[in-house]
Order: structure tokens, then sequence, then C-alpha cells
């Protein structure tokens, strides 16, 4: 599989720590990769830099082998583009905007369009600039996905969609993902990466601090349960078995074990000899795994 958006060492310096520095990654064909971080972390200069938007101060930048900056006009063909700050051309109402778009793509067939247009509950018939900035979301993904590009660059595309919204456009992402389209996805939300990507990138201060591999997440060989008995003396009983015990609060008897995916039934049957008030299963997410890799930094 061909890397469609290679970086290499690039840096854009604004001074007093702002800007990206040294950042290093490629994206495949076919993959999704998200790139979460705290607002100011460099996510939207690094997605401007790969549209070509931005010159860079060092390093390099490319699109399906094209310089991000010097064949900008050539790359964006390849690209169904949504910015962290929406600015809309000065015309009437969505409709209007969303026709010059496919006459710009030279789109004769729409169906596209009114598929994700009944999928986001969007009325393109409102006015262009009285558009709630929910409205003007889904407008513009409208627009960056009408074309079935072969990669979507997506600058914290759910701001402004309400929950219910947010779920359908995650959905939408998961069908192109099917499709094969290659998607780059900002957020500061780790549930909406951690559903839909392959890799994500934390990003801070404008440098990459980790490529997590979402497979270390979603097939994690080990599990975390937290255990709570009904007294004393069985939560003091079940400590003396060999479990592994990574949390400890004597004052609610409980505790937190990890175990081997595979020795849960063990677990459960020695559970069977003591009076329990319950137990549940200590999600693992990919937050608590970068603020682990954060921790021993």
């Amino acid at each position: 599989m061909g890397n469609l958006i290679e970086v290499k060492n690039l840096t854009k310096d604004y001074g007093d720590g702002k800007g990206i520095f040294d950042l290093n990654f490629e994206l495949k064909k076919g993959e999704i990769l998200g790139f979460v971080g705290s607002n100011g972390a460099g996510k939207t200069t690094t997605i401007r830099s790969i549209m070509g938007f931005i010159k860079q101060d060092n390093g390099t930048a490319s699109v399906c082998g094209l310089d991000s900056w010097e064949d900008a006009e050539k790359t964006k063909k390849y690209i169904g583009y949504v910015p962290g700050e929406i600015a809309f051309p000065d015309l009437k109402t969505g409709t209007e905007f969303l026709k010059s778009q496919a006459e710009f793509l030279g789109i004769k067939d729409t169906s596209k369009a009114n598929y994700l247009i009944d999928k986001l509950q969007l009325d393109p018939t409102a006015n262009l600039k009285r558009m709630s900035k929910g409205m003007k979301q889904k407008t513009a993904i409208v627009a960056s996905l009408m074309n079935s590009p072969d990669m979507l660059l997506l600058d914290e595309p759910t701001t402004g969609l309400d929950p219910l919204m947010r779920v359908s456009f995650l959905e939408i992402l998961e069908e192109e993902h099917k499709k094969g389209t290659t998607i780059l996805i900002s957020s500061h939300l780790y549930e909406e990466l951690e559903r839909i990507c392959d890799r994500v990138a934390l990003i801070d201060k404008g440098k990459i601090i980790s490529i997590i591999d979402m497979k270390e997440i979603r097939n994690r060989p080990v599990v975390d349960y937290k255990i709570e008995f009904i007294n004393s003396k069985d939560y003091e009983n079940f400590k003396k078995l060999n479990y592994q015990i990574i949390r400890d609060q004597t004052k609610y008897n409980q505790v937190t074990v990890r175990i081997k995916k595979e020795n849960a039934k063990l677990l459960f049957a020695d559970l069977t000899k003591y009076q329990v008030k319950f137990i549940s299963e200590v999600k693992y997410t990919l937050e608590k795994k970068f603020n682990e890799i954060i921790k021993v930094m």
C-alpha cells in the first residue's frame, strides 16, 4: 500500500513556541489517521501545510508524490477539505453554494450530495450567511465529499454538530473508509478518533508525542476489572489470591485487577466463593494510553 501523504521534518515556526516542529508521519492509501491535541497544539497548521495554504520553514509535505506547496493546484484535485474555520463565498443559499461547487468539480450526478444532505438532515435552502455553526459545518461536509475524492482532510469537522449528527457523520466516514478513501482527521475528542481511526497521533506544542496503532487498544491482551466486596473479610481473602492488583481501595473493600483475557473465566469462578457487591470491566481507552505515555516522558 503506497503512502498518499508524506510529511518529513515539517516545521513552521511562528515564534514564542507556536507552530509545528520537525513533524514526521505518513498516511497510507485507504487509512484513517487521527490527529488529537488541545487547541493550539498544531493540528490546523499541519493540515493547512499539507493543503498548500502555508509555506513551511523547513521539511516537506507531499500528496500523491507532489509537493504540497509547489504543486498545490494539482494536489487539491485529489482532496476533499473541511477547514476549521468555514468562510463561504458571497452566495445567497446553501443550495447555490453546493451547485457552484458541483459545477466547479464537474459533477453531473448529484446523488452523492443528496444522500449526504439527507443523512446530515441539512436544509440547503437556508441563507448561507445566517446559517448556524452546525448548518455551516454540514454544508462544508457535503461540499467536501460530494465528488467522492481520493482523500479527505478534515479539521475538527464535528465542531458545531449535535451528538446525533456527530454519530451520523462518523457513520459517513466509516462508509468512506470501507470504500478505500484515505482520511486525515483532527479532533480534540478521543472517543471520535478511537471509533474510526486506524492510527492516531498525539500532537502537543507543535510536536508529535506518539502515534498509536489502534490495534493496540482494540486487541489489548489484558483486561482490567474493578471488584467491590460486601464485607472486608472477603476483600482481604481475595487479595491473598495470585491476581495482579493495580489499584487497592481499602475504604470501599474494592480492588482493580489486571488479567489476561483468557483467564476471565477463572476469575469469575474464584469470585463465586465470595460475596461480591459488583464487578465491572474498566475500559481501556486511547486517552488512557496517551496519558500513560505522557506520565513517563
